[in-house]
């Protein structure tokens, strides 16, 4: 009975220490090392018109920053720091979502907290494995490709530039079978969704295949917009073509 009594206990307060509420996010960052009173901007994209928008600015004090919100559905949002290179992408979900900015090289800069971004992190961890082959080459042959030009040695730059096609093409399809990979065994991940999306965009992919994975999604995922695009998409991949099932003119009597 005292166990129970302490596990009851101890979820509570789990509870109460919880800073958000259900559709609600709480963005806490640091950013050591980056002066007092410097700009911070969220950025997101318009539903409607697809156009990026600025949500919400805060400027960092003593080497923090904080931003909340309320959110209804996982999305892609950026973080722009004032006077860094490039932005801090990450998915902006209901949650507590920590942001470790590294103001040295923004793209090392962690987030985590939340399912999606831990999930999202470990997506591009193994996307990086997955295209080192293709990255290692551009590092190994660069100079090369550099000193063929100046000497107009077509020779050297077809030769560079068919191996780098074909090991493209070998990157490329490697990254297709991973993402359907991932998506079939993570049902709930946002990653999913993203890439089912993608699939019922491709006329080259097997329709079948992308309706089975998208049945198998999470029904928070299918009520999200990438969703329901893909659901549309899937709709329309299963009618049939305008006049494929009319009877020849003239063949009733």
């Amino acid at each position: 009975m005292k166990k129970i009594f302490f596990l009851l206990t101890a979820t509570a307060a789990i509870i109460s220490c919880s800073k958000v509420k259900d559709g609600e996010y709480l963005i806490t960052g640091t950013a050591t090392g980056i002066e007092n009173g410097k700009t911070i901007i969220l950025q997101g994209q318009d539903p409607t018109t697809h156009i990026t928008v600025a949500l919400d600015t805060v400027k960092v004090e003593n080497g923090k920053f904080e931003i909340k919100g309320k959110v209804t559905e996982p999305a892609f949002h950026t973080l722009i720091l004032q006077d860094a290179r490039g932005p801090i992408q990450f998915i902006l979900e209901s949650g507590e979502i920590n942001i470790a900015i590294d103001k040295d090289s923004i793209h090392k800069s962690k987030v985590t907290g939340t399912y999606n971004n831990e999930e999202f992190t470990k997506f591009q961890d193994e996307l990086t494995k997955t295209q080192k082959s293709l990255i290692d080459f551009q590092k190994k042959n660069t100079q090369k490709m550099q000193q063929a030009q100046q000497a107009q040695d077509t020779a050297v730059i077809n030769s560079l530039m068919k191996q780098f096609m074909t090991l493209q093409t070998e990157v490329q399809e490697k990254s297709k079978k991973s993402y359907v990979a991932y998506a079939e065994s993570h049902p709930k991940s946002f990653i999913s969704v993203l890439i089912v999306k993608g699939m019922s965009e491709d006329p080259t992919a097997d329709a079948k295949k992308v309706e089975s994975i998208y049945n198998s999604l999470d029904e928070s995922l299918k009520n999200t917009i990438p969703g329901k695009e893909a659901k549309a998409k899937i709709g329309q991949a299963k009618m049939p073509a305008v006049g494929a099932t009319a009877a020849p003119v003239g063949s009733a009597k």
